[in-house]
């Protein structure tokens, strides 16, 4: 997707808006007002429209686009390269992961935007940007462009204490208990391990990242710089009669909505990590419970009609499905929940059905003993019958129940309260965003990610997680060799790499001192979404593509802190240098523009 142009259209969405408006009638006044931009937007057939709320809703911008889908697959490194050190060197520095994959954009005879034909020919950019062979060096500005999912950075001290200190633990909770279950079964059995391996990165991930949240939180005294913010912010309201009169009850009105939306935020999570998220079976139930509901409520043709797209649901998750696992990571993370909501909320039925079946183990054995769900075979079976018979066994299977009966607790006590709560605060956060940009005239608040273009600059730089520890900004194809452990599936390298990193075949990528640079730190704020982001220097070359956060610094979405916050990049020369001496893809080199020599450069 390329952006050719943007406008700030906030006087026109907000036309007939009032403060006085309750929200629901807000949006929806805004929602039609959007729809009348988008229709009255001059662009060209093959442009898009598209308008995204910043700063809370205060201020909205236009952006016109044009998306090319026919993109075609060119190269990746091996597994053992483009993702070397896997969970273990997740979020964590010193790293040496050659992070990245490239594609070649196509596009119709006149260069526009078109659906995969093979008469479509590559596409020509207006603008496209030089690979510096110099790198980026220590203290030099980098700058990182992507389309980062979201921030947080204007929540206030009870919703960072919250993030922070309750639901962040409940997650963590969840997921070591299942990580730990999961990894068990994967180092006694290698085909559990292939199976498992990308869902468990893919639990590990938000796990890792939250417990550094936790940790970054309160190292680096989050809520002390929020209190003194908000004591600042008060003062100057109390100070300004016009603030007073708008502002003087945000802040006390926000902390008591968070504290009456917290059991019922926390019970959320444990429901969506415990019961759904986590929980293979429970969450193949939930899958399915449209698809179960709609013949009772929409007919037996229309259940049929929606066969197919359910079979195509089961055949994903019974490809890389073992039931062993999840009958014990169910019986793990139920016994979690069932100690941390209220019985009244869900988990006094699953304490019950856990005593009738002498524990957590035996309850998970009797679901998993009885379900069709568990079964590849079974299901198959059952497919083959009437509709009636398939929706009667499914309605009343013993996996599908529980869920149902968990859910339904959820929808009755928990999910009220949230819809109660949660659009109050919206409103008030929205107030206080608005309150923030007017009481702080000085200050440059920039905006929170959404999803759209953002520009984040900075440098490279180390940092110091702790006394007495250092962390450099660079590191090397020497330390991937230091990490190196033949035949393990996160530390094995090629045999080729070894060989090019021996004879020091580095061709023209290794840095002044004949070091074959891997990645590198840098200062920019960036969160997920990032990934790929192109990073720059000074000159607006390339030198980098970012991949990751380093662990210490993944409280950066709540409050960032140029302290610690380092976003991970992969050097480009380390890209290149796989493409080329790897890979043996010169030809793609070619057909790119290498340049160096900065300061040469900079005088032009």
């Amino acid at each position: 997707m390329f952006i050719n142009r943007i406008e700030d259209v906030t006087a026109l969405a907000l036309i007939g808006v009032t403060e006085s408006m309750a929200e629901s009638i807000r949006q929806a006044q805004i929602d039609k007002n959007l729809v009348q931009i988008r229709v009255n937007t001059k662009r060209e057939k093959w442009e898009e429209v598209q308008v995204r709320p910043f700063y809370n809703g205060n201020q909205y911008y236009l952006f016109v686009t044009e998306t090319y889908k026919d993109l075609r697959f060119v190269g990746a490194p091996p597994s053992s390269i483009g993702k070397f050190g896997a969970d273990t060197d997740n979020w964590v520095w010193p790293r040496h992961t050659g992070d990245f994959s490239m594609f070649r954009v196509y596009a119709d005879k006149d260069n526009h935007p078109a659906e995969y034909s093979k008469d479509n020919v590559p596409f020509h950019p207006k603008k496209y940007l030089a690979i510096s062979l110099d790198g980026a060096e220590s203290g030099e500005f980098t700058m990182v462009y992507g389309f980062p999912g979201r921030t947080d950075e204007y929540l206030t001290e009870a919703a960072v204490q919250q993030a922070g200190d309750v639901l962040d633990p409940a997650r963590v909770n969840v997921r070591d208990r299942a990580l730990k279950i999961m990894d068990g079964f994967m180092r006694k059995d290698p085909a559990v391990k292939i199976a498992y391996i990308a869902r468990y990165a893919s639990i590990a991930n938000a796990w890792k990242k939250w417990l550094g949240e936790m940790q970054g939180l309160k190292t680096y005294k989050a809520l002390e710089k929020k209190r003194a913010y908000e004591a600042e912010f008060t003062s100057r309201v109390e100070q300004n009669a016009g603030f007073k009169y708008r502002y003087g009850n945000l802040l006390p009105r926000l902390r008591q909505l968070y504290k009456d939306i917290e059991p019922y935020a926390l019970a959320r999570d444990y429901y969506f990590e415990a019961c759904v998220r986590n929980n293979e079976i429970l969450s193949l139930a939930a899958g399915l419970d449209s698809w179960i509901a709609s013949y009772d409520k929409n007919g037996e043709a229309f259940f049929a009609g929606k066969q197919k797209e359910a079979t195509s649901r089961l055949e994903d998750f019974y490809k890389d499905y073992h039931p062993e696992v999840d009958e014990a990571v169910f019986a793990g993370l139920l016994e979690i929940y069932a100690q941390n909501v209220r019985d009244d909320w869900g988990a006094g039925f699953v304490k019950m059905a856990a005593d009738k079946s002498g524990g957590y183990t035996g309850l998970a054995a009797n679901i998993f003993k009885n379900s069709v769900l568990v079964s590849r075979e079974k299901m198959n079976a059952l497919l083959s019958e009437k509709p009636a018979q398939i929706a009667e066994t499914l309605k009343n299977d013993p996996a599908y129940t529980f869920w149902k009966t968990l859910n339904d607790a959820y929808q009755a006590n928990i999910q009220p309260k949230l819809q109660e709560f949660q659009p109050q605060i919206n409103l008030l956060q929205r107030q206080y965003m608005a309150a923030q940009m007017e009481v702080f005239k000085e200050k440059r608040l920039f905006p929170d990610a959404n999803s759209t273009l953002r520009l984040t600059y900075g440098k490279v730089n180390g940092y110091s997680p702790r006394d007495a520890i250092e962390y450099k900004d660079h590191t090397y194809l020497e330390g991937v060799m230091e990490k190196y452990v033949p035949g393990d599936y996160e530390f094995d390298v090629p045999q080729k790499l070894i060989d090019l990193w021996k004879s020091k075949d580095y061709g023209q990528y290794a840095d002044a001192g004949g070091r074959m640079p891997v990645g590198f730190l840098g200062t920019n704020h960036t969160t997920g979404g990032n990934s790929g982001s192109p990073a720059l220097d000074a000159n607006g070359d390339l030198v980098g593509l970012n991949f990751d956060r380093v662990w210490e610094g993944t409280m950066s979405d709540l409050n960032y802190d140029p302290a610690i916050c380092r976003n991970i990049m992969v050097d480009i020369r380390y890209v290149l240098f796989i493409v080329d001496k790897f890979g043996g893809a010169t030809n793609l080199v070619q057909d790119m523009k290498l340049v160096k020599g900065k300061k040469k450069r900079k005088k032009k």
